[in-house]
């Protein structure tokens, strides 16, 4: 039973980890000579980042995958307090519900974002916000991990909804 509790733990903090990477680091869409995510755009070989900001055309796009990529990952995060709290409060035999549901709404909300980012990629990268050429580029690491974060948020969902507290 050790094992599976430290299994599920790792489990749970790689999930956070990949939801953390995905969000912050900038390599959603990646080309020759730049790198852009949701919150910047950035030049490789003069190394100038610029902001996303409203003088973008599909500004609204990108602002739904930067929220449901935050909640998502606050929603991981909290997912993880709830089960150790659960492991010492709950009775013998109990599920973790509760933890289960904040687990897959995370889950959700990261596919959402991603799922955004896939449809409106072509929109978001025809913008005359970019001073540099960004359509010619394709997807990145963050953005796989994105997609990779969303599995592990499901399988780690359904595991805490099957688990049960043994002794």
């Amino acid at each position: 039973m050790l094992i599976l509790l430290a299994f599920i733990i790792v489990f749970h903090i790689t999930s956070a980890a990949l939801l953390f990477i995905s969000t912050i680091d900038n390599a959603w869409w990646v080309g020759d000579n730049f790198s852009t995510d949701v919150w910047r755009v950035c030049a490789t070989n003069t190394s100038t980042c610029m902001a996303i900001t409203d003088e973008f055309n599909e500004y609204q796009s990108i602002q739904a995958v930067q929220a449901a990529m935050i909640l998502s990952t606050i929603l991981c995060c909290v997912a993880f307090l709830v089960f150790i709290l659960q492991l010492f409060r709950l009775k013998q035999g109990e599920r973790f519900v509760l933890t289960s549901i904040i687990q897959l709404l995370s889950c959700l909300c990261v596919m959402i974002a991603a799922s955004i980012y896939t449809d409106r990629h072509e929109e978001l990268h025809q913008s005359r916000g970019y001073r540099m050429e960004v359509s010619k580029g394709q997807y990145g690491y963050s953005f796989v991990l994105a997609w990779i974060a969303f599995a592990f948020t499901l399988i780690s969902g359904v595991m805490y909804l099957v688990l049960r507290k043994r002794k």
